[in-house]
């Protein structure tokens, strides 16, 4: 299980040091893609796995199934930790999540988010204020 929230700089090129926490569990190799919200998810290949299954289930007859399809897997990377820590995150993932100097990586449970620090900053103040709403709309149950 992946928790937790860490910052650390990507170097001119592309290279991000993965937080010592999460490198156990997503072993020497481990897939980036593209995210939602402007973000990219990180994935242990088993998780991947699971992943592709469910997207798999999706309808490619219909418009917005491929476009979930596209989305996911087109710029998709399979990125291997070096002796230092870090992955090299490919330019197009990097354009994507707008990465450039201070990144947040973040634990989700079952994945990984690597975010543009001034971004995550955004996200977490919208959330923050709104999350009330947000628990009573989902009717999370605490």
């Amino acid at each position: 299980m992946f928790m937790g929230e860490f910052q650390h700089n990507i170097d001119s090129k592309g290279r991000l040091i993965v937080p010592a926490k999460f490198r156990e569990a997503l072993g020497l190799r481990f897939i980036v893609t593209r995210g939602m919200d402007g973000c990219l998810f990180g994935y242990t290949l088993s998780e991947w796995e699971k992943f592709t299954q469910k997207m798999q289930q999706l309808p490619l007859s219909k418009s917005q199934g491929r476009q979930i399809m596209r989305h996911f897997f087109s710029q998709a990377a399979e990125c291997e930790i070096d002796k230092q820590g870090r992955i090299n995150i490919p330019p197009s993932l990097r354009s994507f999540a707008s990465l450039e100097k201070g990144c947040v990586i973040v634990g989700i449970s079952d994945h990984l988010e690597i975010w543009d620090e001034e971004k995550w900053q955004e996200v977490m103040k919208n959330s923050d204020e709104n999350f009330d709403q947000i628990a009573e709309d989902l009717d999370f149950g605490f």
